[in-house]
């Protein structure tokens, strides 16, 4: 466990890949999983006299990504070229944004899973719209690295953060709360473990109390969170490690060994004028206009964090609850759709996660598309609240054949003979038969062992093939068994 006598100073350099259909800079395919080399150009590949061509669906979603975030959006930012030498970059420089990115300033809330307070804002220095690299692949049993092109050029947002994290929790909960917006405004499918979202951590360790920053080093490429946790601890305990045996730490780049969870360095890490950054002859600036970001603007209406504050304050749901129907925005705007005729908000929250959002996933529907109306979920709530229909059987028999076949929920009811009897005449008459059939476990109820009444309730039932209301034919047998 870190030291209580240190702080951990952390900020991440969060890595989107944007859900466009083609690349940043030309029109190859924008697509996961295909054969190696395959969605690749004379462009991508950085040929003499190519040109790259400025993709507008990626400005598009870098403004909305910004709005969602409070960014200011710069009305004219502009593209850098970014140079290094590396397999898997085939131009041999990045295209980048460097001086002037498309977005400044603004900050997610940060949150962490599972509580209804909202902890504070991590503040954002940046965003800015660049090409993904290739992909270089290191099998043990292979001598030789093999490098896959289709991914370079990939649209992607950097998000740079100011280091306000504090722990690998925040870490956690920063990550997850932005796959969950760039996947609400559907810039991105948010997939860690496709590369889609991923993230540098700047870590830095320095004395309780201390205004100075310490020395960070940069761990690369996380796309697992439980792998970026356990890099954080580690950096943080060595870091630590270091200054109380009198030791520097030494500004590096380093990288992650998920097989024992420690990190190693791989090169010292470089400051911007290695990258030798100059602004890009090719590409003219981004000239983003009012009206533009406007219409952008207009796309965006409740945001992940306000659909959970509003699950939690207006309809009372755990935060827990609110976490999951919050996850998407088809599913929040489909439950709050039913929860507007639901005669139990929080009733339909359990309901829709137990029931009906697994039947939805099993069949890959999506939200919109359950095949019952809010007014007769509705109708199915009241059947079970005013205990006309078991919660057992509403849950296991009613529920299913509705879904499959959507009908009045109480015709459907009446039809599977699942309503409850609670006319006490019928009811008093299996009692005594139940009673009759068993008088030594009722005698044994009248010595003591109140727990019979859980077999006597069985029998009714099974007399009456389900329909036996419990509160009624509880209430008649403690009446027949007290005489």
């Amino acid at each position: 466990m870190a030291s209580t006598s240190y702080e951990t100073v952390i900020g991440l350099e969060a890595h989107v890949q944007l859900a466009t259909q083609s690349k940043a800079f030309c029109a190859d395919r924008n697509v996961f999983g295909a054969e190696p080399n395959r969605n690749i150009s004379a462009i991508s590949l950085g040929y003499p006299g190519t040109l790259p061509m400025l993709n507008e669906v990626q400005v598009r979603f870098a403004v909305k990504l910004g709005l969602a975030l409070g960014c200011r959006i710069n009305p004219r930012s502009t593209f850098d070229r970014k140079n290094y030498f590396y397999a898997d970059l085939p131009k041999g420089y990045q295209i980048t944004q460097d001086e002037n990115p498309i977005c400044l300033g603004g900050g997610l809330p940060l949150r962490l899973l599972g509580t209804a307070e909202e902890k504070r804002t991590v503040r954002l220095h940046h965003i800015h719209m660049e090409e993904d690299a290739g992909k270089s692949i290191h099998a043990a049993d292979d001598p030789f690295t093999r490098v896959d092109l289709n991914r370079a050029g990939t649209p992607l947002l950097e998000i740079v953060t100011e280091p306000d994290l504090r722990s690998a929790e925040e870490v956690d909960a920063f990550m997850n709360g932005m796959r969950r917006l760039v996947r609400w405004l559907g810039v991105s499918d948010g997939n860690m473990q496709e590369g889609s979202l991923r993230c540098d951590v700047n870590i830095s360790v320095r004395p309780s109390g201390q205004e100075a920053y310490g020395t960070r080093c940069e761990i690369k490429n996380m796309n697992s969170m439980k792998f970026a946790r356990q890099a954080v601890a580690y950096e943080v305990e060595r870091q630590i490690g270091l200054l109380e045996n009198g030791e520097m730490v030494q500004q590096q780049t380093r990288q992650y060994h998920p097989e024992d969870g420690t990190t190693s360095a791989l090169r010292d890490k470089e400051d911007a004028h290695d990258y030798r950054y100059f602004p890009d002859p090719d590409l003219p600036p981004v000239v983003i206009s009012e009206q533009f970001i406007e219409e952008v603007r207009a796309e965006i209406d409740v945001l992940p964090w306000e659909a959970f504050e509003e699950l939690v304050s207006h309809y009372g749901l755990e935060p827990a609850d609110a976490d999951l129907l919050s996850e998407d925005r088809e599913t929040y705007l489909s439950f709050v759709r039913c929860a507007a005729h639901s005669p139990s908000v929080p009733d339909l929250a359990k309901l829709w996660l137990n029931r009906l959002g697994p039947w939805l996933a099993e069949r890959g529907i999506p939200p919109t598309q359950l095949p019952l109306t809010p007014e007769q979920l509705a109708a199915f709530q009241n059947l079970i609240l005013e205990g006309n229909v078991a919660a057992a059987a509403a849950t296991s028999k009613l529920l299913p054949s509705l879904l499959a076949a959507p009908e009045d929920p109480l015709q459907r009811a009446t039809d599977l003979g699942l309503l409850q009897n609670t006319d006490t005449d019928f009811l008093g008459r299996l009692v005594d038969e139940v009673l009759a059939e068993f008088p030594d476990k009722a005698a044994a109820y009248r010595k003591g062992k109140t727990g019979l009444i859980g077999f006597f309730m069985g029998e009714v039932m099974k007399r009456s093939q389900g329909s036996a209301g419990p509160q009624e034919t509880k209430a008649l047998l403690e009446a027949r068994l007290g005489a």
